[in-house]
């Protein structure tokens, strides 16, 4: 039998490196997800198809590797210490795409990066969830303080660009990149992932965090039908939120915008996100997973459907702060309802799976969707396409997911 569920660690010990930690991995996103779309179409000159397939391996490889990693924490019970692992491979993967040059070389990086990244927040949630179990405000609280990481990256990052185009004396040419020296993001990317491993040495590993899995134990999850329906309506809200998020700095510099009307939208959807996050502890026990999840998914119809119907920037910025709502309800909702649904042993197995099935096919499939219409149908056409299916979802979600209680 596996071992019976122990107390949590104490709130102090728990909460505090995983905040610093939470702040340092997504500051790393927070360099990556705003600017690599438009690094790859500019600065590595790939063309729409191309910036798709290359989005897409990044879940497709986590198809693969997010099992595996969650079958390792289950089974072994040391979910803290494979996140030093992960992150350690992430910071390699980073470095290696500062030295990918060309289609092909690009798509063989990001799949190493993808085959360590993919797995660190599902395996970072089955660390937060039970750690500060016994606290249910506190890890609204410790996600917020990530947000907060991922806010400074993107304020941070064109200033300190600028800076370094200007000591090297990269400028603009006529039709070459916008931003000669956006790489940079890269190694910087990689020095955050490198400094939260070093952090996670501090989260204690013991307790319900370090509950193991008995040799095949996985396997019920197949059984499991509340987990089976929500892993069906992750893999369908991510096919339509996915690509038009990866793709938003090619659709900003459409509407004429710059690197910085990029980061000034990141700014309207990341502190909204915070301060909803941060506070969001007593409305999650009151209105449940499922009512996230619900509000998550019409957030994110209606901002597409908008930013394709909208020609105006400063139309434009507004729509941007549903943002918060979506993380809120996506990525808060969705691993919610698996941890009220699955045996305790097995979250790790259990997000690792809602990360391949939900974000891994979903978003590939959504990638490589978006990365075809904005190539044959224009750069509104996966906004067009993402909110009105994003709508859809939402009229069919109540017959698809019960009420669940947390746990």
């Amino acid at each position: 039998m596996p071992a019976a569920p122990h107390a949590a660690p104490p709130l102090a010990r728990a909460a505090l490196p995983l905040a610093a930690f939470w702040f340092l991995l997504l500051g790393s996103f927070g360099l990556m997800l705003p600017y690599y779309g438009l690094y790859l179409r500019e600065n590595a000159g790939l063309s729409g198809s191309e910036v798709g397939a290359v989005f897409a391996v990044v879940p497709l490889v986590g198809i693969l590797s997010q099992p595996l990693w969650g079958g390792v924490a289950d089974r072994t019970g040391m979910r803290a210490r494979v996140l030093v692992l992960l992150c350690v491979g992430s910071g390699a993967g980073f470095f290696a795409l500062a030295l990918a040059h060309g289609f092909a070389a690009l798509l063989l990086a990001t799949a190493l990066l993808a085959l360590f990244s993919r797995a660190v927040i599902p395996i970072t949630l089955s660390v937060s969830l039970p750690a500060l179990e016994d606290h249910p405000h506190a890890f609204p609280l410790v996600r917020a303080v990530g947000t907060l990481g991922f806010l400074a990256a993107v304020l941070l990052f064109p200033p300190l660009l600028a800076r370094w185009q200007a000591m090297r004396g990269l400028l603009p040419q006529p039709g070459g990149p916008s931003q000669p020296g956006l790489a940079l993001f890269l190694p910087l990317a990689a020095g955050l992932s490198l400094a939260a491993a070093a952090v996670v040495l501090a989260v204690p590993n013991r307790g319900a965090v370090a509950v193991r899995a008995l040799r095949g134990e996985w396997r019920s999850l197949r059984r499991n039908r509340p987990f089976a329906r929500v892993l069906a309506v992750g893999c369908a809200a991510f096919l339509f939120q996915s690509g038009p998020l990866e793709l938003f700095p090619i659709f900003v510099r459409a509407r004429g915008g710059d690197l910085d009307t990029v980061r000034r939208l990141w700014v309207v959807m990341l502190v909204p996100e915070m301060v909803l996050i941060a506070f969001l502890g007593a409305a999650v026990a009151r209105l449940g997973p499922r009512a996230l999840l619900a509000l998550g998914i019409a957030a994110g119809g209606v901002r597409w459907l908008l930013s394709g119907l909208l020609a105006s920037l400063a139309w434009l910025a507004p729509v941007q702060a549903l943002h918060a709502v979506v993380v809120a309800g996506l990525m808060l909702g969705g691993p919610l309802y698996i941890d009220a649904v699955v045996p305790a042993q097995l979250r790790s197995t259990a997000q690792a799976l809602f990360g391949v099935v939900a974000v891994g096919l979903g978003g590939a499939c959504s990638s490589l969707i978006s990365g075809w219409l904005l190539q044959h149908a224009g750069p509104d056409a996966p906004y067009l396409a993402g909110g009105i299916g994003s709508l859809g979802l939402l009229l069919a979600l109540p017959r698809a997911l019960a009420r669940v209680p947390l746990r």
